[in-house]
């Protein structure tokens, strides 16, 4: 089953758009320029939906190198 996670790896903020970026294949600087340019002509409030994804949404588990 395909879960939605942020990213630990690629995130910039707060690795929202990375997640989103990896659960629907898209492209990771494309993604980050529409959401930035959604947010300035829509008055921030993408930003306020963004904070609450980051909230909500768990950072994607990765593996200690030292568990191998």
């Amino acid at each position: 089953m395909k879960r939605f996670y942020r990213s630990s790896d690629e995130k910039v903020v707060g690795g929202v758009c990375a997640g989103l970026s990896r659960y629907f294949d898209l492209n990771l600087v494309g993604l980050r320029w529409v959401v930035a340019l959604v947010t300035i002509f829509m008055s921030g409030i993408p930003a306020i939906l963004y904070v609450m994804a980051w909230v909500v949404f768990k950072e994607r588990p990765t593996r200690d190198i030292y568990d191998i």
